[in-house]
């Protein structure tokens, strides 16, 4: 039977309440250019990188794709200059694993200089690996960061817990091969097989974890 060897944690939406944040970032970006973000094109962005996003609207906006990207990366980045609000029960649950020694690493679609400006408010939790959107080949939905980060910690992807909030993110960690839990923040996320869905990091515990490896 296979046993928890780590946990992967999403940023926005996951572990600081910053998912809403970035899509009012997008929205006033393409009002800017004349644009209403409403509808299935505000849900499209949950969870997506800064270039993913620059791509999926440049046309639309009329935008040249790295300005646009650039736009919307210093944007977000402006407005976590100063940190972000944790999720309730994340500093928990990221303190009891490292209290019982299990790896943990930050898996997120932001640019890298945001993940790390966010990764250091976490009350002084230091990953044991951390990947932002330049730091693999294809960023979420794409298996890559998540198959990254579980090679970096010594670990199978089947051998990990990926926790996320988007749809998005989800599809990353699952195509990896990794169980997931699922704590939606913005957009509904329906259990599968592989997949735990909780309402809120507070219901999270190590057993909880470990169950959804032995469990498969």
């Amino acid at each position: 039977m296979s046993a928890l060897r780590a946990v992967l944690f999403d940023m926005d939406g996951t572990l600081v309440d910053t998912e809403e944040t970035w899509v009012e970032v997008v929205e006033r970006v393409a009002a800017r250019h004349g644009h209403a973000l409403v509808g299935a094109g505000r849900r499209a962005v949950y969870g997506r990188s800064v270039e993913d996003t620059a791509e999926m609207l440049y046309e639309p906006l009329g935008a040249e794709r790295a300005a646009l990207a650039a736009e919307l990366g210093e944007g977000f980045a402006a407005r976590l200059a100063e940190g972000a609000e944790p999720r309730p029960g994340a500093l928990r649950l990221l303190s009891a694993l490292r209290r019982d020694g299990v790896p943990t690493a930050l898996v997120s679609a932001s640019p890298r200089a945001v993940v790390d400006r966010v990764a250091a408010s976490l009350d002084g939790h230091r990953f044991d690996a951390v990947y932002g959107a330049e730091d693999t080949p294809r960023t979420k939905p794409a298996p890559d960061p998540y198959l990254a980060a579980a090679r970096a910690l010594g670990a199978e992807p089947a051998q990990c817990v990926a926790v996320e909030d988007t749809v998005t993110g989800v599809t990353s960690a699952e195509a990896a091969g990794c169980a997931v839990l699922a704590v939606p923040s913005v957009e509904p996320i329906a259990p599968a097989r592989g997949r735990t869905v909780l309402a809120s990091l507070e219901e999270a515990d190590l057993a909880l974890l470990r169950s959804l490896i032995s469990t498969g």
